[in-house]
């Protein structure tokens, strides 16, 4: 699992943001103690089914785990990109896995 180049952390405006065709998605979050608390998912209609939102979400969860961190998912895309993906499950605070059935 490596870091995708493209993708930029706007530390500023709390959100990973990877621009494609003059498009940006963006992944919304709030730093916590331990981890990112990840809020929204936003792929403008453009970008749309070409799988910008699960690239995205590799993204942060490679980042996650080179630095030790967990993920609070509230997004529902997130939520629901863990759950098929339960090889992330060790990246989810430990409240949330339930809640997710990891």
């Amino acid at each position: 699992m490596s870091l995708d180049p493209e993708i930029h952390d706007n530390a500023e405006a709390r959100r990973y943001e990877l621009t494609v065709e003059g498009e940006t998605a963006v992944v919304i979050y709030n730093p916590v103690a331990g981890g990112l608390l990840i809020t929204e998912t936003i792929v403008p209609i453009p970008l749309e089914g070409r799988g910008i939102a699960s690239r995205m979400a590799k993204h942060v969860l490679a980042y996650l785990k080179a630095r030790g961190l967990v993920i609070l998912p509230t997004c529902p895309f997130f939520a629901g990109y863990l759950k098929k993906h339960p090889e992330y499950a060790e990246l989810v605070h430990p409240s949330y896995r339930a809640a997710l059935g990891l």
